[in-house]
């Protein structure tokens, strides 16, 4: 096996306490996720979660904090996945913009919600990702430069 490293963001976007997520298809299964994808070339991490966050909701964003970098080795690939996640206020929601096509809907719940379905977490990492959040990790966005 080739190994593959893949640079993705993250969006923990938060509203009374519940949180913006996806449920998304991959792998042949519904899974729940933050907000997530690639970064492309070209792009800032923030540019990209912006653009990840609008391209899976409809919901405009604007990061506030940087959280974490996390790490995951998905099993029995040869895919490393480096994940800069990002916290944020949602602006404004455009309903009628056209979807990713692997998003199946978008929710609004609440952490023992997600706990209640950890079996259909993408990755390790959703769940990680909120908990720092909810420990208030945050962290200036300008730890993170782009030249």
């Amino acid at each position: 096996m080739n190994w593959k490293l893949h640079v993705t963001v993250a969006a923990i976007v938060e509203e009374a306490g519940r949180f913006l997520m996806v449920e998304e298809r991959c792998g042949g299964r519904l899974v729940f996720n933050q907000p997530a994808g690639h970064l492309d070339q070209g792009e800032t991490l923030q540019d990209a979660v912006v653009r990840e966050t609008l391209e899976e909701t409809g919901w405009h964003i604007h990061p506030e904090h940087f959280i974490l970098v996390q790490q995951w080795n998905r099993p029995g690939r040869a895919d490393t996945y480096v994940r800069f996640v990002f916290s944020g206020n949602a602006l404004t929601h455009d309903p009628d913009r056209a979807l990713d096509s692997v998003i199946h809907q978008v929710h609004w719940m609440r952490r023992e919600d997600l706990v209640a379905k950890a079996g259909r977490m993408r990755s390790p990492m959703v769940l990680e990702a909120i908990d720092a959040y909810l420990d208030g990790r945050r962290h200036d966005l300008n730890v993170l430069q782009a030249i």
